[in-house]
């Protein structure tokens, strides 16, 4: 039930833990999340590849934000995923995936076999149920990735709850995590009725049941099986797996194959115990090119190694009928070893029914040895007559051009079954697939530059929305707070006037634009010490000033803060001139401390705006003030230290 492999994930699981926290605690909560992980997607895409480790980053930013564990999250995120798998369409899969529980579990390992075709790159974990009983059953998992041993324990709880009405206690039996692996022992308690034992059996048939089979029949319907004794040597391989490794038979399965499902050690014992799991084996050695002999040199050398197999046969077909007593091994008995030879060159047919044409320069053309291995997938099955196991397999093959170049072709695959129509449909569909998926790539990558041109946009936006009311008042009324709710009370702030001296007089003997080049200056530097001063601009009405201190957050130096900015103010404006006369700009400034009641007013453009006698007598003492002088009733007595004696009136 996880989606990833050892580098990438699918943006599938990143999507559903986006969901979780937006549905469980709202976006704002999201967005801090988002930015504390540093995680730079605006939007996560479902079958797109994401780092690998960005689900564990937003578990451990999630806990430092809403404190929590990263266990706790991670196996809610497990929880929600199987919640949230209806809207994504696979509910009905996992409906169907089992008749009950212990049914469902049996499968894990193949489910994701399922998912390969709309997400091809998933490498899965591995899941093997051991110790089952009928209150409880042994699951033992493995995987390349680490840090999701919650999350699988939650997707386990919740596949009980969810489909089947079972509550499961699921336990922690082990765990270990080396460089390359985790592997985890799960051991879950639930009503498992419907256990039965099924470890293989050895059965006598009836005398009448006996279907002698001849064996090259069976190697025909299964061109890619092997049959491997407990010492895993091979002495038994189908037609098609010799056309592409003729030196198989006689060797050692684990030598020659890698076993990538399930995750466990290539031995007898292992596969044994396992025989409910699909088996996926990927071969050492690439498939030798057998593009690059003439068809005349190709059909001799096939001639002498069907000589030497029919040899090797006959002497492996007795020790076969030495060891089958219980049964009449007819079934394996007679192999004509000229079953698939004729007087036409088999891989030629092969590549006339792929591309309709037929020529003998076309094995000169393609130079390219293969580069592939053999990716094979199927059943095992124990045969106790022989003391054997038979692998049913099958290629994994995606395109034409992997067949050739593992110099697989399609009369090799299976009559019996969907493999070659899957090869056929999906090369002629291929083209337009590619092209819809440029172009799906080609929309997407304009979605994400519109995204990021918004969210410029929307950062601009704020800004200017922070520069007319405080980002925590507008982040109040973005939640749907009404402006009568954002009015508060504070009993002590600081509030601060400012004027220019003679600005009438200066207007009149100067031009509208250099009044406003004038109060762009002067303005510009009280803004800057606004901000070094942590101190709040109301707003400026022709050539006043007005700032808070203590609003709308609350400080007990808003005295001090203010007065620090008032003594900056007298220095800073030195260096402004007077457009009219040349000389220096004087201002007035006036200081008052006391309660307000500050909030938003208005709708067309709202504003936060202070009402009391504290901003009528801040404005008296600016008004009635003396030039380049700081005039105060209460301010300067609560922050003497910090002013000037010049400077105080």
């Amino acid at each position: 039930m996880e989606v990833s492999n050892p580098l990438k994930m699918y943006g599938l699981y990143l999507e559903a833990v986006n969901d979780y926290i937006n549905e469980s605690y709202g976006e704002d909560v999201w967005r801090l999340i988002e930015n504390r992980a540093e995680i730079p997607h605006l939007k996560f895409v479902r079958h797109q590849m994401y780092n690998d480790n960005l689900i564990l980053r937003l578990a451990k930013a999630a806990g430092e934000v809403l404190g929590k564990t990263h266990d706790e999250l991670m196996y809610a995120f497990g929880v929600y995923m199987v919640k949230r798998i209806g809207n994504y369409g696979y509910e009905r899969i996992l409906k169907v995936l089992g008749r009950n529980v212990r049914d469902f579990i049996n499968e894990l390992d193949n489910l994701h076999e399922y998912f390969r075709f709309s997400f091809p790159k998933v490498q899965p974990p591995s899941f093997c149920v051991e110790e089952e009983c009928e209150t409880s059953l042994t699951l033992h998992y493995r995987s390349t990735r680490k840090g999701f041993t919650q999350f699988v324990k939650g997707q386990l709880s919740q596949v009980g709850r969810q489909f089947y009405n079972t509550d499961i206690e699921v336990e922690i039996l082990s765990k270990e995590e080396t460089e390359k692996m985790t592997y985890v022992v799960y051991k879950m308690n639930f009503d498992n009725a419907a256990f039965k034992h099924r470890m293989p059996t050895q059965k006598t048939a009836p005398g009448y049941e006996k279907l002698p089979m001849k064996r090259g029949i069976f190697f025909v319907m299964f061109p890619f099986s092997v049959i491997f004794r407990r010492d895993m040597t091979m002495y038994r391989i189908g037609d098609g797996l010799k056309e592409v490794f003729s030196d198989l038979q006689g060797k050692k399965v684990d030598e020659e194959f890698t076993l990538i499902r399930p995750m466990l050690e290539f031995s007898w014992d292992n596969i044994y115990t396992h025989l409910n799991n699909v088996f996926e084996l990927l071969s050492k050695a690439v498939v030798e090119s057998k593009q690059k002999v003439n068809i005349t040199a190709a059909s001799q050398e096939e001639n002498e190694k069907a000589k030497r197999e029919e040899e090797r046969e006959a002497k492996d077909e007795e020790e076969m009928e030495a060891t089958d007593q219980e049964y009449n091994s007819s079934a394996l008995t007679q192999y004509n070893s000229s079953a698939n030879s004729g007087g036409e060159d088999i891989e030629l047919l092969a590549f006339q029914t792929i591309t309709g044409k037929c020529s003998e320069t076309i094995f000169e053309d393609m130079r390219e040895p293969p580069k592939k291995p053999l990716h094979l997938k199927g059943q095992m099955k124990y045969v106790p007559q022989w003391d054997s196991l038979i692998f049913l397999g099958t290629p994994i093959i995606e395109t034409v051009e992997d067949m050739i170049k593992m110099g697989v072709y399609v009369n090799d695959l299976n009559l019996h079954d969907s493999s070659r129509e899957l090869i056929l449909a999906g090369t002629q569909q291929s083209a337009e697939l590619q092209l819809a998926l440029d172009q799906e790539q080609q929309k997407y990558a304009q979605l994400m530059e519109i995204i990021k041109k918004l969210d410029e946009e929307k950062k601009r936006g704020d800004s200017l929305l922070y520069a007319m009311i405080p980002k925590a008042v507008a982040d109040r009324l973005r939640k749907g707070i009404t402006a009568l709710e954002t009015c508060q009370v504070f009993p002590d702030v600081t509030i601060l006037f400012s004027d220019v001296v003679k600005f009438n007089e200066i207007c009149i003997h100067i031009t509208p634009m250099q009044v406003v080049d004038m109060l762009n200056e002067i303005y510009i530097v009280f803004d800057t010490l606004s901000e070094k001063h942590n101190v709040y601009k109301v707003e400026t009405i022709r050539d006043a000033y007005m700032v808070v201190a203590g609003v709308p957050n609350k400080t007990t130096f808003h005295a001090h803060h203010i007065c620090d900015m008032a003594l900056d103010m007298l220095s800073s404006i030195d260096h402004l001139k007077d457009p009219s006369t040349g000389d220096n700009i004087q201002i007035r400034v006036g200081i008052h401390s006391g309660m307000v009641v500050a909030g938003v007013v208005g709708l067309k453009m709202p504003r936060y705006c202070m009402f009391g006698d504290t901003v009528n007598t801040a404005s008296r003492m600016e008004s009635n003030g003396v030039v380049m002088k700081l005039t105060s009733f209460t301010s300067l007595s609560l922050c003497r230290k910090n002013v000037p004696n010049d400077s105080r009136q």
